[in-house]
C-alpha cells in the first residue's frame, strides 16, 4: 500500500474525497486542516466518533440503526468468545493503525490471544496490532470507493475476516480476502470461520432485533 509520502500531491478538495473513498464532503473535519491531523487528534474528545486518513479526520456515519445492530451481533459474539476465553470484542470506540498511517475504529472487530504478546490487550490507545475479524455496518453514506479501501488496508494490516452487513437490505457479504467474497441474505446463517469456528449466527434471528418493540 501507499504511504503518504509517496502519493501525488493535493491540488482540490475533490482530490482529497476521492482519495479517501469519494465520501460527502460534509464528513471531513477542516480542524487540523486536511493532511495535517495525527493519531493524537483522534484521541482528543471534540474528535470523537472521527478516523484518520490521509492525514484528514474523517467522521464515521453511525445511526441508531447501524449502532443497535452492532451491539446486538457484539452480544452474539460475546457470548461465544468469552466462555471459551478466546480473546477480546471490541465495538466502535476502539481504534487500529494500519499499514500507511490510517486509524480505523471498526463498529466491532475480534482479536485472538493468539496474535497478542504476552496473550493480553495491548495497553496503548491506538494499538498497531489489527484484529482477526472486523465487522462494518453501513450506513447510507459509506461508498464503495471508501469500503474498498477499508477492506485493503484491513487485509494489508493483518485482518482474516471481514463482515460488511447492510441493515436495510439486510445483507451481509463475507470476505475471507480481497477478492474473495459470499454474499448472505435474512435467509442464511453466517458462521466465523475461519476465525471463530463453530459460530453459527442465524441472520433471520439477527434482523428480527431490527423489529423488536414493545
Amino acid at each position: 500500500m501507499n504511504t503518504l509520502s509517496s502519493r501525488p500531491p493535493l491540488k482540490t478538495i475533490g482530490d482529497l474525497l476521492h482519495r479517501i473513498g469519494d465520501i460527502p464532503p460534509d464528513r471531513v473535519r477542516f480542524v487540523p486542516a486536511p493532511g495535517t491531523a495525527t493519531r493524537d487528534d483522534i484521541l482528543k474528545p471534540e474528535n470523537e466518533g472521527c478516523e484518520l486518513v490521509e492525514g484528514t479526520l474523517v467522521e464515521r456515519p453511525v445511526g441508531q440503526e447501524e449502532s443497535f445492530l452492532a451491539m446486538s451481533l457484539g452480544t452474539i459474539l460475546n457470548n461465544c468468545v468469552i466462555p471459551q476465553n478466546l480473546g477480546y470484542v471490541t465495538g466502535e470506540s476502539c481504534f487500529y493503525e494500519l499499514p500507511g498511517g490510517t486509524v480505523r475504529g471498526p463498529d466491532l472487530s475480534f482479536t485472538s490471544w493468539n496474535r497478542l504478546p504476552g496473550r493480553r490487550r495491548p495497553s496503548e490507545p491506538i494499538p498497531l496490532d489489527a484484529p482477526n475479524l472486523v465487522v462494518e455496518v453501513l450506513s447510507p453514506s459509506n461508498t464503495k470507493r471508501e469500503m474498498a479501501l477499508k477492506r485493503e488496508e484491513y487485509f494489508h494490516g493483518g485482518v482474516q475476516l471481514v463482515w460488511e452487513i447492510d441493515p436495510r437490505q439486510r445483507t451481509v457479504r463475507v470476505y475471507t480476502a480481497l477478492d474473495q467474497f459470499r454474499d448472505l441474505t435474512a435467509c442464511d446463517t453466517l458462521t466465523g470461520d475461519p476465525v471463530l469456528p463453530g459460530l453459527a449466527i442465524r441472520l433471520s434471528d439477527l434482523f428480527a432485533e431490527l423489529d423488536r418493540h414493545g
